[in-house]
């Protein structure tokens, strides 16, 4: 209740950081060159929108990186009911997605873009996000029955028989006996946020994601003095600096804040951190950023920090991202940019999904 609260005051145009942690003003009062690089990114995807709607550099993914767009936009503050560029973008945007052809009939989202069940658990989250925020009452009511769907696949999708170690999670396609966790937490945030949203999601579905994740947890020795640390692996257990991010944020957005694997992952990311040769570097920055935000105290201020000193540099010109990490070249200026956004875009506490 407290989130649909909130996102009805949002769209009456009152700022949701006004009631979340850290105030508008806070938000406001960032640092200039943080607020001018989200400006500037925010208007990178705007620039990128092609005449269908969608927002993709090179039409791969079509669906899923126009929705991660979207995500972005609405984590600078804009609306698809707004009446300038940027609302008039994520309007489109919305129509693109939801657009005939781009969910099956059985509410799977990653078939005709070939984004398989990553692309499907982004926008499906990003549905999640945008319900009740609609341009008008006909897109919100095709965003609630389009997200109906899709969270249904998504629970679907949980159930197929897996082995022990894979129950609870999700894989590339919906029918895939296996899992790992890149593609188990999108699905869950996707959850979490139409959970919030007053969607019908069984806790039994989210205790099942919670436990398959923390079956990926590995521990460390204990330092002497020093704090437990761990981390979590990708099929198995492990440290990858990546997964380990995206384990914490997952298993807070779900209640686990005081988890023994919550605890561990966030010391271990404030001794590491993420690295500029990262894989993956745009995928395990914005999951550190949000997984260390939710941690809050000394973890969200490095992190915040460590983000301003990663990100700002690697952007170009015209406001995009993408030289940095292997995932900025493989997947694009689209993608990247919407991930970076994200990144620096904690302090605004505008999605509610991000919320602490």
């Amino acid at each position: 209740m407290r989130v649909r609260t909130l996102k009805m005051l949002w769209r009456t145009g009152v700022g949701l950081g006004l009631f979340l942690a850290g105030s508008a003003m806070e938000a406001a009062a960032g640092d200039p060159k943080v607020d001018r690089a989200l400006k500037e990114g925010g208007g990178y995807l705007c620039s990128q929108q092609d005449a269908a709607g969608a927002i993709s550099v090179h039409g791969r993914s079509r669906t899923a990186t126009t929705a991660l767009s979207v995500l972005a936009l609405a984590a600078l503050g804009h609306q698809p009911s707004h009446s300038t560029p940027e609302g008039a973008a994520m309007k489109r945007a919305l129509d693109f997605v939801l657009s005939d052809g781009n969910q099956t009939v059985d509410g799977y989202f990653g078939q005709k873009d070939n984004s398989r069940m990553y692309g499907h658990g982004i926008t499906t989250l990003m549905l999640a996000e945008m319900l009740g925020m609609g341009a008008d009452a006909r897109q919100d009511a095709a965003i609630l029955e389009a997200c109906r769907k899709a969270v249904a696949l998504i629970l679907r999708a949980q159930l197929v028989p897996k082995a022990e170690q894979a129950r609870g999670g999700w894989r590339y396609t919906p029918e895939d006996s296996s899992a790992d966790l890149s593609v188990t937490v999108w699905q869950v945030m996707a959850l979490r946020a139409a959970r919030n949203a007053g969607m019908e999601v069984s806790g039994e579905a989210i205790e099942s994601a919670v436990a398959y994740i923390k079956r990926l947890y590995l521990g460390e020795p204990a330092k002497a003095g020093g704090p437990p640390m761990g981390g979590f692996g990708y099929q198995n257990k492990g440290r990858d600096v990546s997964t380990t991010a995206e384990g914490l944020l997952a298993l807070q957005v779900c209640g686990q804040y005081e988890a023994e694997e919550t605890l561990g992952a966030a010391e271990r990311l404030l001794k590491e951190g993420v690295r500029p040769d990262e894989r993956w570097f745009y995928y395990a920055t914005y999951y550190y950023a949000q997984g260390m935000y939710q941690r809050g105290g000394t973890h969200a201020d490095v992190a915040r920090q460590k983000v301003m000193d990663l990100l700002l540099p690697l952007q170009g010109r015209d406001g995009s991202w993408e030289q940095g990490g292997g995932d900025g070249r493989e997947t694009g200026k689209v993608y990247a940019t919407s991930m970076a956004i994200l990144s620096l875009a904690v302090k605004n506490h505008y999605l509610p999904i991000y919320q602490r």
